[in-house]
């Protein structure tokens, strides 16, 4: 499943990189009439380069360090409260920034020609992602579920093997009764220990499938927004992107780095997907400054390209952020049965929605 999502993300990655050089084709409006400043907004673009990648790896390392700090371990109250403000963050990113992008780009005045004005497809789109991201994990889910519960049951067929083997000596040795009761007392404790197991890797298992679709969907969109501000050419429109683009990645680093710990991954594999998380959104904005030369963000074919994208990724947050991190975490029974921790989570998912929002007022 790792591989795979690996595999898969990658070749987003190298697709998105070519999306862009479709856009430079003929536009039908003419490009925007900002002042342009190349030196100073090529400038700004390398400072963003190093902050966004630092930002990005410390946010997916912090959750990581928990046994050095204590407070960041999954089974603390206040890693709870963190990755529920990082969630709040993801959230406002897709409801506040991409999704308001989406409509601005597919209702454009540049859109003369197709159907884009008589139907909202960035909805729709967003809805479709959504979906999709469903599908994909409860299939993802059912199926690791599957292969793990029939793990179990030829284990358990070669133990109970074993044991028939060695009922006639237990018979002679110890007699009907004590045979009946051995066994009795014997089945009682492995179908407890088994139902503990079960539920513990039903778990894992979940948590494991949500850090790799919530990486994928974050893929999808950091490398669209990488895109463009690398293609900016405006120091004014670059400056306020730089500050909330370093925000968003950091806390949302860490609300991956939280699902990575809790998927309890390999070492190799941690390593991996955090330092492809910390690398999207830079090598995004080294695509835009390539492409920016002939790059017209108000051509038809810029507009509906980005206009799509930004739907889908919208659409994938949404559902990452509501279903696998809130509502997993919301509904958990240690949750619900703590008042203050309660009060405590609602209170930093506020925080994060009300300050990635206000961001929106300059980016």
């Amino acid at each position: 499943m790792a591989a795979g999502l690996k595999i898969a993300a990658l070749c987003l990655l190298l697709s998105f990189s070519s999306l862009p050089l479709l856009t430079v084709a003929d536009c039908d409006c003419e490009a925007g009439e900002e002042e342009q400043d190349k030196a100073g907004a090529l400038k700004l673009k390398i400072i963003a380069v190093f902050c966004i990648l630092v930002a990005s790896a410390a946010g997916s390392a912090i959750p990581s360090l928990g046994r050095k700090f204590p407070a960041l371990r999954p089974d603390t109250d206040s890693f709870f409260a963190v990755k529920a403000f990082a969630a709040g963050v993801i959230l406002a990113t897709s409801f506040v920034h991409i999704l308001p992008e989406a409509f601005d780009r597919l209702g454009s005045p540049c859109l003369v020609d197709g159907p884009w004005k008589k139907f909202p497809f960035a909805g729709f789109v967003a809805m479709l992602a959504a979906i999709a991201t469903l599908v994909v994990d409860t299939i993802a889910t059912g199926y690791f579920q599957r292969a793990a519960n029939a793990k179990k049951a030829s284990a358990a067929v070669g133990v109970g093997d074993e044991e028939e083997a060695t009922t006639p000596d237990d018979h002679h040795a110890h007699g009907n009764g004590g045979h009946s009761h051995g066994h009795g007392v014997s089945a009682i404790i492995a179908s407890s220990a088994a139902g503990t197991s079960d539920d513990g890797s039903a778990q894992l298992i979940r948590h494991r499938v949500i850090s790799q679709v919530l990486e994928l969907g974050i893929i999808v969109h950091s490398v669209i927004i990488g895109m463009s501000l690398g293609a900016s050419e405006s120091a004014s429109t670059i400056r306020p992107l730089v500050i909330a683009l370093t925000f968003h990645q950091f806390f949302e680093g860490i609300g991956l780095g939280g699902c990575i710990v809790q998927a309890k991954l390999r070492l190799r594999s941690v390593l991996m997907m955090s330092l492809f998380f910390s690398l999207t959104t830079p090598v995004g904005v080294v695509i835009g400054i390539g492409i920016s030369s002939g790059y017209n963000e108000n051509s038809p074919r810029a507009l509906v390209v980005e206009g799509l994208l930004s739907a889908a990724a919208a659409g994938i947050l949404n559902y990452m952020a509501l279903v696998d991190l809130l509502a997993e975490d919301f509904m958990n029974p240690r949750v619900q049965n703590n008042g203050r921790l309660q009060v405590m989570v609602n209170i930093s998912l506020l925080a994060g929605i009300a300050l990635m929002s206000m961001l929106a007022i300059w980016a």
